[in-house]
């Protein structure tokens, strides 16, 4: 009877291990959601803590800053006739979009959403992993 109550307790430890590394993960998800991977907060109306970017990440350059939304090329838009955003990636352009809670999507990943322009065109060079950005052919 002594083994079945050891087992039990290995158990219940092991569940409240499991538990409590959930809750870590979940907090620390929860802290990066709200302060974004560049360490400033972004509101629907503001883009990001700087609105334009000019870097090298992983030996790739981005770039990235508001454009008049003129029509031509799909830029990310704050609303009908207002302001859109560009990112290039060593020069082409990453097309993308901004959602209606203010977060970006990217055709790159878009299945994820990003706080900001700089970490959608910082988490595009991660997922293309050194491959060239192509541009999309718009009809």
């Amino acid at each position: 009877m002594s083994e079945v109550t050891h087992a039990s307790e290995l158990t219940r430890r092991r569940m409240l291990q499991g538990a409590a590394v959930a809750l870590t993960v979940a907090a620390g998800t929860a802290v990066l959601g709200v302060v974004g991977p560049a360490g400033g907060s972004a509101t629907a109306a503001d883009p990001g803590a700087s609105d334009t970017f000019d870097e090298v990440f992983h030996g790739r350059r981005i770039q990235g800053r508001p454009v008049a939304d003129g029509g031509g090329h799909h830029h990310g838009t704050t609303g009908a006739g207002g302001t859109g955003y560009a990112v290039h990636i060593d020069g082409e352009e990453l097309h993308m979009m901004r959602n209606a809670d203010g977060t970006w999507i990217s055709v790159v990943n878009h299945y994820q959403t990003f706080p900001t322009p700089r970490a959608l065109a910082r988490a595009a060079v991660t997922d293309l992993q050194g491959a060239t950005l192509v541009p999309v052919a718009v009809a």
